[in-house]
């Protein structure tokens, strides 16, 4: 027969209360108790009944995570910690991609939702005044938390980079590294490339130049476009000596293209990605980024989902935005 939770509290003499407790890491119990109890519960190979602590509570201990693609290690490592975030206390997360296409998303959120998920953590690709598919979600009151993308006119909780202040310090990374023509690989004009696209342009005013609009260039959001995105660039005169790139993908696409014309990194052209994926420091020509804080992302949005989920009231809207840092490499380091 399986074993239950009154089987190890008989065992420990400590009651069901208690072993429930620690189970499920809640409540005050002491860490010898604790360790007690978790030692036992694994030498019976206790395993939890979810469908009845399901009955019991109401809950699913599932949320729902909801990406634009999976493959992107800025993705991957959002997810995994937020993965990390939850499973202590007894959450398991249901990953679902929709390859930046809205209707897939629609229909992915639909079958999250029909999975009765206790709450959802999207990065959207709706665009702002088109996100009635969180009408449905409010409609269900699952709470849900947006990162990385905000969407504007909806009031939710959101955690994610300062996307302007990405830009911006990209911008003037490059400016103080010499640059005195600062090129920028832009993705969509929507949303968070929009952001930091503006970053670029008030850091060139606030330097007291014009941004010109021959040197900015769709790079897309992949390697492909930011390849193709910066032979367009290369055929610009004066060529660019800088070039602020949408996020690191698109970065090492352009990187590629500058090599194969025979350029050198960074003393022809300087180069800055954002995201500051892990693979950045191991290229032939290691990448200055903008590190968003991507674990921050995750941990914050997964906490405060929990909070969502656990409170017994409507919670106001939260904002929280993780501040970005420049990490430099060899793709821009200052000129001997």
């Amino acid at each position: 027969m399986p074993v239950t939770m009154m089987d190890i509290a008989k065992d420990l003499n400590v009651s069901v209360v208690t072993v429930s407790k620690v189970l499920r890491n809640q409540g005050r119990i002491s860490d010898a108790t604790r360790q007690r109890v978790l030692r036992h519960a694994k030498k019976l190979n206790y395993q939890m009944n979810w469908v009845a602590r399901s009955l019991v509570t109401r809950r699913t201990y599932t949320i729902g995570l909801l990406l634009p693609e999976f493959a992107h290690p800025f993705f991957a490592e959002i997810a995994r910690a937020i993965a990390n975030t939850v499973r202590p206390q007894g959450y398991h997360v249901v990953i679902a991609s929709f390859e930046e296409d809205p209707e897939l998303e629609a229909s992915e959120f639909d079958s999250l939702l029909a999975r009765q998920v206790d709450g959802l953590i999207i990065a959207s690709a709706q665009p702002s005044g088109r996100a009635g598919v969180f009408k449905r979600v409010n409609e269900r009151e699952t709470p849900y938390v947006l990162i990385d993308r905000p969407i504007r006119g909806l009031n939710a909780c959101f955690v994610g980079a300062d996307n302007r202040a990405i830009g911006r310090l990209a911008t003037e990374h490059l400016i103080a590294r010499g640059c005195k023509r600062i090129g920028c690989l832009r993705g969509p004009r929507v949303g968070i490339a929009a952001d930091r696209l503006e970053g670029y342009r008030r850091a060139l005013e606030a330097a007291g130049w014009q941004p010109e609009e021959n040197y900015i260039i769709n790079g897309g959001h992949g390697e492909d476009s930011g390849y193709d995105g910066m032979r367009e660039m290369l055929t610009r005169r004066p060529l660019p000596d800088g070039v602020v790139c949408y996020n690191d993908p698109v970065a090492i696409g352009a990187i590629k293209a500058v090599l194969e014309a025979g350029l050198h990194l960074p003393r022809d052209i300087a180069v800055v990605g954002a995201g500051n994926v892990h693979y950045g420091a191991v290229l032939s020509v290691p990448l200055t980024s903008i590190d968003q804080g991507t674990q921050r992302i995750g941990v914050q949005a997964a906490e405060l989902l929990m909070a969502r989920i656990a409170s017994k009231r409507p919670m106001r809207p939260k904002t929280i935005l993780i501040t970005p840092k420049l990490v430099e490499r060899e793709s821009t380091r200052r000129r001997t």
